[in-house]
């Protein structure tokens, strides 16, 4: 008889060939929304999840910025996808540097006159294995939430008007979920809090996030009641997730032909330096819900939490 574990780890292994083989069926021409002048861009595209999001998106025909920090790493992965024949133009972004983002604003608003797709992939985990150091969390947490919500309020005013509407997808984990049975806020009164869309502010999320950090600063976090593993990790992509339900919420009132739709999405345990290479997931199956919830040509979801192409809770 197989266990539990086992045939959780099967039934996600069908999921994920189920998957490679949707991947295989091309978009139909009345699918297809976009076209070579549509413009994604791809945070943290250099490597890893990133760097597939950004092969996926450029495989349909769209034309792709991929963006990293160093200016090296991210010409050479731009280099890699221009030379299999796609249109990718590289630029440097650092998500955590206020000028760094407006400089890559002012470029892509004189160059491209906005863009049609932004995907929040750059982002940092410093715990590997077991470890659970918070050594990084202030960088870990001005990364992952901080940067992440810079990007996204200085590129929704570039963010194209269509028929379709303009996407935005950031990856984030299941570690943060409010309500997972394992690693969630110990205090039900702030969960009940973050869980609430209608009340749910930024200055609650930054609040959130602040607290956590004063504790690791002043040597009280452990008995905080915060997430048990990766606490840092897990509490940038839970600020991640609440901000995605936050603006969802703030941009569902734009009319017709000005919309635009913000989802998130686990891409699970994937094979990247990140995890230290312990991931399962190779990274094209990682990087699939991202251009999935990117090209869904009927989009009509908002504000929702995503895994293996299925809304799953936050």
């Amino acid at each position: 008889m197989m266990d539990k574990k086992e045939r959780a780890r099967e039934k996600r292994e069908m999921r994920r060939q189920e998957i490679s083989l949707l991947r295989t069926i091309p978009y139909s021409d009345h699918q297809r929304w976009w076209s070579s002048d549509t413009v994604a861009v791809v945070t943290g595209a250099n490597r890893g999840i990133g760097f597939e999001i950004a092969h996926q998106l450029a495989m349909h025909g769209l034309t792709v910025i991929l963006t990293s920090r160093e200016t090296g790493v991210g010409e050479e992965a731009a280099k890699v996808l221009q030379e299999g024949g796609l249109n990718v133009v590289f630029h440097q972004l650092d998500i955590v540097n206020p000028s760094s983002i407006e400089t890559f604003t002012e470029w892509i608003q004189q160059n491209y006159g906005g863009l049609d797709i932004l995907v929040n992939n750059a982002g940092i985990n410093i715990n590997i294995g077991s470890e659970n150091s918070v050594e990084h969390a202030e960088k870990v947490i001005e990364t992952n939430y901080f940067g992440t919500k810079s990007m996204i309020k200085a590129m929704i005013p570039l963010l194209r008007p269509s028929a379709s509407g303009a996407r935005i997808v950031s990856v984030t984990s299941r570690l943060g979920r409010l309500n997972g049975r394992r690693n969630r806020i110990g205090n039900i009164t702030l969960r009940a809090q973050l869980e609430d869309v209608d009340s749910l502010s930024e200055e609650l999320i930054d609040g959130t996030m602040n607290k956590f950090l004063e504790q690791v600063k002043d040597g009280t976090w452990e008995s905080g009641g915060w997430p048990q593993v990766y606490t840092d990790y897990s509490l940038s992509k839970l600020a991640v997730n609440a901000y995605t339900r936050l603006m969802a919420r703030i941009l569902s009132d734009r009319p017709e032909g000005h919309k635009i739709y913000i989802n998130c999405y686990c891409p699970g345990w994937v094979k990247t330096a990140m995890t230290g290479w312990a991931g399962h997931i190779p990274p094209e199956d990682g990087a699939d819900t991202a251009v999935w919830l990117a090209l869904l040509p009927e989009l009509s979801v908002n504000g929702k939490f995503f895994a293996e192409r299925r809304e799953i809770n936050f």
